[in-house]
């Protein structure tokens, strides 16, 4: 494999007569003020070999990436009950679908969906105040990165309150089948603000670092999770990562991958290095078009694939 940081500028190079392409999440009011032509690329190895390219050092909102972490720290907490809750299937379905939700009686089909994420958060927030659960997240992604300037965008936050109305009827129908534990405004209070939590690529591509390490940080050899779970935060992010889209994502890149409306998208190619991507217009299925787009070249030139 040619150096790193060449084949970085070389996928950065691929494709940038396509920055700017796709479409902002204009649903959520912060989100659609974000300038389209943003790119970024961030490669982190497990040996310690990092590459960037474009904005890779600008932060943004990582939204629904933030599911892989609270998902990480509650199987920590709760361990494999958080299962008898939420499921481990691929749901076919849009990220805040309310339908399945209905047919299976409160339990989400996976952990990424919003529906589960709910659930992930409410059992973080037991036994605790929104505030605190809130901060431990927080002080989770700031540990993860080694960077003590990772923080929560107080105005996503708001905005996503504000329009939240889909994640408050989802918490509300959950609730009513008795799967969530605590009162649907603490828990959409929490999940607005782990949404709204902001990195660079560069902080994020280090704070998925552990997952490429089996759940040990290789940089310092601190144990994050058993080796068992980060293998199935994996396995969920091969299979659910990308909602309906996530068949075409393993097709096309091939690796366990984590996308959130802010346009970012987190890869991890397990032994070897974690991936962060990010550009704000979305496809149709609410992934980083030219993230996407960025990933399939990249595992093209370097061969990385868990097939």
């Amino acid at each position: 494999m040619r150096n790193l940081s060449d084949i970085v500028a070389a996928v950065h190079a691929d494709i940038a007569e396509h920055i700017g392409g796709g479409k902002v999440a204009d649903y959520i009011p912060a989100l659609s003020r974000v300038d389209p032509r943003h790119f970024g690329l961030a490669v982190v190895t497990c040996t310690g070999e990092r590459a960037e390219a474009g904005d890779a050092a600008v932060p943004f909102s990582i939204q629904s990436i933030s599911k892989v972490f609270t998902l990480t720290l509650a199987l920590e907490r709760v361990g494999a009950r958080l299962w008898q809750r939420v499921g481990r299937e691929p749901s076919g379905s849009a990220f805040n679908s309310i339908v399945q939700l209905e047919q299976e009686r409160g339990v989400p089909r996976n952990p990424f969906i919003n529906a589960g994420a709910l659930v992930v958060t409410d059992a973080l927030l037991t036994g605790r105040t929104p505030k605190k659960t809130a901060a431990e997240i927080l002080a989770f992604l700031r540990e993860r990165s080694g960077d003590p300037s990772v923080s929560i965008d107080d105005e996503v936050a708001g905005s996503e309150a504000q329009t939240g109305f889909r994640n408050a009827s989802l918490a509300n129908f959950i609730r009513a089948f008795g799967n969530l534990k605590n009162p649907v405004a603490e828990v959409l209070d929490v999940y607005f603000h782990q949404c709204a939590l902001k990195l660079s690529c560069a902080q994020l591509a280090r704070a998925g670092l552990f997952l490429a390490g089996d759940g040990v940080d290789p940089l310092t050899g601190n144990v994050v999770c058993r080796p068992a779970r980060a293998r199935r935060v994996k396995a969920l992010m091969m299979t659910c990562g990308h909602y309906d889209a996530s068949g075409e994502f393993a097709f096309k890149v091939g690796l366990p991958g984590k996308s959130g409306v802010g346009g970012g998208i987190l890869a991890i190619v397990p032994k070897q290095a974690a991936i962060a991507v990010w550009s704000p217009g979305l496809n149709a299925a609410g992934t980083s078009h030219v993230g996407a787009m960025a990933l399939e070249r990249l595992v093209e030139r370097t061969g990385w694939s868990v097939f």
